[in-house]
């Protein structure tokens, strides 16, 4: 394709500003060389390159951001070069003479400008609306709804945790939320070549948040492998975690709903817990991370089975996981009604509710109150995942994503507040049971609260059986929805990135991508699988996270440019984002990030898990798993520096360019030629 320059022919040329072109005639994409906009099959391209802006010597003119907005913090000047020339420049990078300012738009250049096309023109959509909905929904309600918040609810102060928790939800979490949501729908990319038309130095993005989605596959999935354990324990017509009477019980096994004169000791332990220790997990089996041990094979087979299931869910895309999630996003909320029911009958149950629910106001003045409701409220909605951007490309253009936003977030936050009285209802009971504090039947944290201390509680309530099916069947589904989307991410990024090789072979990456983790997840499989799990989750993805959307915050605010981002929001929703937004966007959601990043590595966490405690080398690892994922970053700022032809300060000016124009569908906007 010929080199696109500008010449005082061209100019000279003005278009008037309120004459419309009507896309109806066939162009070639080449034919664009006089300010036109170019079609093909029904598909408007629309490049961003600069306005030419007298220089000050009123000589020669410079480029700028143009007609998409205003020029961004960091604005660098340059628009989508071709064969590495930018528009605006001839070969021997001069700008030429001008004596007037025009804006005129150019085509992607080449083969690239024809694969752009041939994505968009082929890229699926949701089905219905709310198909995109419940994914979303889905996907930010996990299992950290139904035992996370509660614990950290009432450690923090009852009641009046809801006041940072709901600061730090409107000026960190959900600006945040919102953003990924646009970015995805406008750019319509995954989480790889989205960085293509933002800021292409920043891809490395891209890649840390694929590896991060694949650590969190290989444990996330063992979670629900034990889940779908219990599930299959529990067609049975007493439990097998109600009795002191099976193999695996020991001598410290003391049921004490069985007699009113049992007493429980220090040393006592529940029928609950050691099914879940002893037969479940088999820890006892394992030295520790020192020595894991072997593989269980039912839970290898549990594991088989729920990765089968995500297969055939996803391997189509959008269109067949959105019919799923009918049933694995609304499923659960009927089950949280007949638990909240079930458990507000339940004696000894109001006890439960005070203790969580009543305010400690001075738990407001410790730090890491403020900490952990940040943390909470970031982890809850899911940012820097992926998941946000593959989901929203996959809207239409002009979807109401700024609503999508608000409605998807507040559900999600009324669903932790509304799973907090779902398990403490049920503590309540079990302390009325066990005739001691709340606080002492709490101090289960994590999995151990929802596998050991609910399943003990539904074992000893009438109709067990059905009320611990649908329970386990609760935290499948709930557990299937966040798999589908992190895995999604992964997809969606990978085959916008490469096309040429994976565009028509969705199915067969899909497949090697499950089988991957699978064979992730096989050490969270061993005997102590337990232990590589809490130290995954720990350490390989929580600071990770964060510092990829904190970073991903930065280069949209501030090398993108806010005003740049918020025209692409008017150009999508009709009016641009108000100040709160840009204010949030700019300086708080970072600043939230960062608070926290600095926070946890500041003071991290000692993991201890049942009566084993972590060995001081265990940090080191936990930190270099987490780092295996955010060095995607700087390494590929130092290829693109090193690959990229110029001086220093050309190649860091390219760098932050914008390489590709942002597609928009013909169908769905008309525009004007300026």
């Amino acid at each position: 394709m010929p080199e696109i320059q500008q010449t005082p022919e061209t100019m000279e040329k003005k278009v008037p500003s309120n004459e419309t072109e009507p896309l109806t005639s066939k162009k070639d994409v080449s034919d664009c060389s006089k300010g036109e906009d170019c079609k093909e099959n029904g598909v408007l391209v629309r490049s961003a390159p600069p306005a030419l802006r007298p220089g000050q010597d009123g000589s020669t003119a410079r480029a700028s951001q143009g007609h998409r907005g205003e020029a961004a913090p960091l604005s660098n000047g340059y628009s989508a070069p071709c064969n590495g020339v930018a528009e605006g420049e001839d070969a021997q990078g001069t700008a030429p003479a001008a004596t007037t300012t025009t804006t005129t738009t150019s085509t992607t250049c080449g083969a690239e400008g024809q694969q752009q096309l041939m994505e968009l023109e082929d890229r699926e959509t949701w089905s219905k609306k709310i198909d995109f909905l419940l994914s979303v929904i889905g996907y930010a309600v996990d299992l950290g709804n139904v035992w996370r918040f509660p614990y950290i609810c009432y450690q923090n102060g009852g009641g009046a945790f809801l006041i940072p928790y709901t600061i730090m939800a409107i000026f960190g979490g959900i600006p945040l939320f919102y953003m990924e949501l646009a970015l995805g729908q406008y750019h319509r990319n995954g989480c790889i070549s989205i960085w293509r038309k933002i800021c292409p130095i920043f891809k490395g993005i891209g890649f840390a948040i694929c590896v991060i989605d694949l650590y969190v596959a290989s444990y996330y999935n063992t979670i629900m492998a034990w889940a779908f354990y219990y599930l299959i324990s529990s067609f049975t017509a007493e439990l097998p975690w109600t009795s002191c009477t099976n193999p695996w019980n020991t001598g410290n096994c003391t049921n004490y709903f069985s007699r009113a004169n049992i007493s429980w000791s220090a040393h006592s332990t529940s029928p609950a817990e050691e099914f879940y220790t002893r037969q479940v997990l088999q820890v006892h089996r394992s030295q520790g991370l020192e020595d894991l041990g072997g593989i269980s094979w039912q839970l290898t087979l549990c594991l088989l089975l729920i990765f089968t299931i995500v297969y055939f869910s996803i391997w189509k895309g959008v269109k067949t996981s959105g019919k799923v999630v009918w049933v694995t996003a609304t499923f659960p909320y009927i089950i949280l009604f007949i638990l909240l029911v079930r458990g507000a009958t339940l004696p000894g149950a109001w006890r439960g509710v005070l203790y969580y629910l009543k305010p400690d106001w001075q738990k407001l003045l410790a730090t890491e109150v403020w900490v952990d409701a940040a943390a909470q409220i970031f982890f809850s909605l899911g940012p820097g995942f992926g998941v946000l951007l593959a989901y929203a490309s996959y809207n239409k253009f002009h979807n109401n994503c700024y609503q999508d936003a608000l409605v998807t977030s507040t559900v999600n936050c009324v669903t932790s507040f509304v799973s907090g009285f779902v398990i403490f209802t049920v503590l309540g009971y079990m302390a009325e049971m066990r005739n001691e504090d709340v606080a002492e039947v709490a101090k289960d944290t994590g999995p151990s609260l929802l596998f050991i201390t609910y399943a003990e509680a539904i074992a000893n309530m009438p109709a067990s059986t059905f009320f611990a099916i649908i329970f386990f069947l609760m935290l499948l589904t709930l557990g299937l929805d966040s798999t589908f989307a992190g895995l999604e991410g992964v997809i969606t990024g990978v085959l916008d990135e490469f096309p040429h090789v994976w565009g028509k072979r969705r199915e067969l990456f899909v497949l090697g991508l499950i089988i991957v983790c699978f064979l992730g997840s096989l050490a969270t499989l061993t005997f102590g699988g337990a232990y590589v799990v809490k130290l995954f989750e720990e350490y390989a993805t929580g600071p990770a996270v964060l510092t990829v959307v904190f970073l991903e915050a930065v280069a949209v605010s501030w090398f993108y440019g806010i005003s740049q981002f918020c025209h692409d929001v008017k150009e999508m929703l009709g009016s641009a984002p108000g100040w709160y937004w840009r204010v949030c966007w700019v300086a708080i959601s970072p600043l939230f990030l960062l608070f926290v990043t600095c926070s946890f590595l500041a003071h991290p966490p000692e993991l201890r898990l049942f009566d084993y405690a972590y060995p001081s080398w265990s940090t080191v690892l936990g930190y270099g798993i987490g780092t295996s994922s955010v060095i995607c970053i700087p390494a590929y700022m130092g290829y693109r520096l090193l690959s990229t032809p110029g001086t220093l300060k050309e190649r860091i000016l390219k760098s932050i360019t914008p390489e590709t124009a942002t597609e928009i569908p013909f169908g769905d906007i008309r525009l004007n030629a300026v």
